[in-house]
């Protein structure tokens, strides 16, 4: 798997965790292709890295499949994709909008579904291919039916595709964050968030991710690894 020097598309980099993957591979010296929503953060990353850019629209999914062939031409190349869209919405099951419910599927689902399937085959050899689904998949709570369903359609298909690519040694990382202090719960589309547990640090579990997909791996050990969790933070002594 390539570490410093990597070329790499990280798709919702104008988000909070994309910001900071974006950020983390920077001080790692790869290069990197950025796609993101917001256009005014969007044109700010690609100027502080010198990266190109393309804004995206979740609900276009032939331009999500799109973004890694564009990437890898920007790039000369490409070793990884880091998939790190993501919206929340809250609220009981039976109260739960039809519209609340198709967005969380369309920009949790299948737009990273689609941004991965256009990069499978473009991804070299010993690379990586990751999303961001969450602690949700495992430990959904009472008011997170439909937003937990979004991530966990996402997870089972990362571990399929896995699978699939196996034989190339290419990784396919289900990056199950714990809930992270970045807001993202209190920017919901819909509803209120259930009691949270305490968050964790999302610069510390961003960059331990980032480790895992740069480190250097044995060449006949096939790197595929869903689910994939950072350590739980160690109390000071």
């Amino acid at each position: 798997m390539p570490g410093g020097g990597a070329r790499v598309l990280v798709v919702g980099a104008t988000g909070e965790i994309g910001t900071l993957a974006v950020r983390g591979l920077a001080g790692r010296h790869c290069r990197t292709a950025l796609a993101g929503r917001d256009r005014r953060r969007l044109a700010a990353l690609a100027a502080g890295t010198g990266s190109p850019a393309r804004r995206i629209d979740a609900y276009d999914l032939r331009g999500c499949s799109g973004l890694a062939p564009w990437a890898a031409e920007a790039l000369g190349g490409l070793d990884g994709v880091l998939v790190t869209v993501g919206v929340a919405a809250f609220g009981p099951a039976a109260r739960v909008s039809d519209a609340a419910a198709e967005h969380l599927l369309t920009v949790n689902a299948l737009c990273p579904m689609a941004v991965l399937r256009g990069a499978a085959p473009v991804v070299g050899d010993g690379g990586f291919l990751a999303a961001v689904t969450g602690a949700v998949v495992d430990t959904p709570l009472a008011g997170t039916a439909d937003y937990a369903a979004s991530k966990a359609a996402l997870a089972g298909w990362l571990g399929v595709l896995a699978r699939e690519v196996r034989k190339r040694r290419v990784a396919v990382v289900d990056a199950r964050f714990p809930h992270l202090d970045t807001g993202f719960a209190a920017r919901a589309v819909e509803g209120s968030p259930p009691p949270l547990p305490r968050p964790a640090d999302p610069d510390a579990a961003v960059s331990a991710l980032l480790d895992r997909l740069l480190a250097p791996a044995a060449p006949a050990t096939p790197l595929t690894a869903p689910p994939w969790r950072p350590e739980p933070a160690r109390p000071a002594p």
